[in-house]
């Protein structure tokens, strides 16, 4: 396969994270595997996709899909709960919960499985993308990368690329075309040894570190911590807010 060439993505587990994927890829056009543990699963990932918030069917209410396109969208997504049902695809999105040796244990069985060229990316949110690669074979170690998703996917616009030394550029390449064909704005980031978090969630955690020290001396309140952001940066939200954390609505 040319990396330039996919068209077949997995995505290995479903959920929040794995559902907006799916939904992400597949109204991008690329067919869309969606491997999870049971039936049941699969089910709340259905109507995630279809039901949510940020799925399919309000999109085209409030015009941001029509009607003909998000049929074709979902008739892209099949679900599976057999790991076999991946054998060929052309990358592999891994979305299982965040606990490193469940992700080892996830690649390592998809190595066995899958095409010798097929990418293996990783939408974890902070673990060393080499600690996962961990597992596979010494080819693949250099088709394996990270692709840091947020939360809603369908509505966070930024893509997190990591790459380690091993990645080829080729292959770095072919994940940011994949992220920009999904609508979204990729930016690079290196692996990192020794740390968890690559660029947003590193910076977000310094700041909100920051930010308690403030209120544990006294300083400003909560309250106006988050108000003096939100006005003085045109943050969309604060830290401290009910639902917490900085966001993009539709």
């Amino acid at each position: 396969m040319k990396f330039e060439d996919i068209k077949t993505i997995g995505v290995m587990g479903g959920g929040v994270m794995g559902g907006g994927i799916a939904q992400v890829m597949a109204a991008a056009g690329y067919r869309v595997i969606v491997r999870d543990l049971n039936d049941d699963l699969i089910e709340k990932t259905r109507e995630a996709i279809f039901e949510s918030r940020w799925g399919i069917k309000r999109a085209v209410e409030i015009g941001k899909l029509e009607f003909d396109k998000a049929r074709a969208t979902m008739e892209r997504i099949s679900f599976t709960t057999k790991v076999e049902d991946l054998r060929n695809v052309d990358m592999v999105i891994e979305a299982v919960p965040e606990k490193l040796e469940l992700k080892q244990q996830v690649f390592a069985e998809l190595d066995k499985i899958v095409k010798p060229d097929t990418i293996f990316v990783s939408n974890t949110s902070g673990f060393v993308v080499a600690e996962m690669a961990r597992d596979v074979s010494e080819g693949r170690k250099a088709l394996f990368a990270g692709m840091h998703f947020f939360n809603p996917v369908p509505a966070m616009k930024c893509v997190e690329i990591i790459s380690t030394p091993q990645t080829l550029p080729e292959v770095t390449d072919a994940v940011f075309r994949v992220g920009e064909q999904a609508g979204k704005v990729a930016v690079h980031v290196k692996d990192a040894p020794g740390t968890y978090g690559f660029i947003v969630n590193r910076v977000y955690a310094a700041a909100r570190r920051e930010a308690d020290k403030l209120v544990e001396a006294g300083i400003a309140t909560k309250e106006d911590i988050d108000k003096a952001m939100k006005t003085g940066r045109n943050w969309p939200s604060g830290f401290y807010e009910e639902r917490g954390g900085i966001g993009r609505q539709w």
